[in-house]
């Protein structure tokens, strides 16, 4: 038996995966989490064989949600699902260790034999996500990238650099240097354009 903690803010899509996962596998789900601060607290306190979460959520979304679940648990399992498989976005899962991507227009059945694989020690990434992600004409770095995913949540440099343990001058190069590839005034506006054009 696989135990799973399923992390969507659409709530229609969530419930229907809670309902028809255990009729395709042999998979418990444990808990549903509704946003990514929610997808934090269910997998610390039931510790799933496998973290199903949805990348894109209100607030705390799932790279955030698992850059402070890998904290606590280093070797969470986790199945990413995603209707956008920007190439910065999923640079930046890997980086963080996610086994598996998979989109949210999947089968069921398909994100129930994910599961067990990735249970089982495998990886896997869906054919459409690789390929959409395979198109990588960002001129960012990774950090820059980092940067500005933080700037877009509203937050400020001194913050930025809490969250991503850098120094604020650092925060300030790396937005500097954003700002100057995406020719743009501020780090907000450079925040906008890199998501406009799929970079984060």
């Amino acid at each position: 038996m696989t135990t799973v903690v399923l992390a969507d803010d659409e709530a229609l899509l969530r419930k229907a995966l809670a309902s028809l996962l255990p009729l395709e596998g042999d998979i418990t789900v444990l808990a549903e989490a509704v946003d990514g601060a929610e997808a934090v607290s269910a997998t610390l306190t039931h510790r799933p064989d496998v973290l199903v979460v949805d990348l894109e959520m209100p607030g705390v979304d799932g790279l955030e949600a698992l850059a402070e679940i890998r904290r606590e648990l280093p070797d969470q399992v986790v199945l990413m699902l995603t209707r956008h498989a920007r190439p910065g976005v999923l640079r930046s899962a890997l980086r963080l260790g996610v086994q598996g991507f998979a989109s949210k227009s999947a089968e069921p059945s398909h994100l129930a034999a994910v599961i067990a694989t990735l249970h089982g020690g495998g990886r896997w990434i869906d054919q459409d996500v690789s390929a959409a992600a395979i198109v990588d004409d960002s001129p960012l770095t990774d950090r820059e990238i980092d940067v500005l995913r933080v700037t877009g949540a509203g937050y400020s440099v001194a913050e930025i650099a809490s969250q991503l343990h850098l120094a604020p001058g650092t925060v300030r190069n790396y937005l500097s240097s954003a700002m100057q590839k995406t020719q743009t005034s501020t780090r907000h506006a450079a925040a906008r354009y890199a998501r406009e054009h799929d970079w984060l």
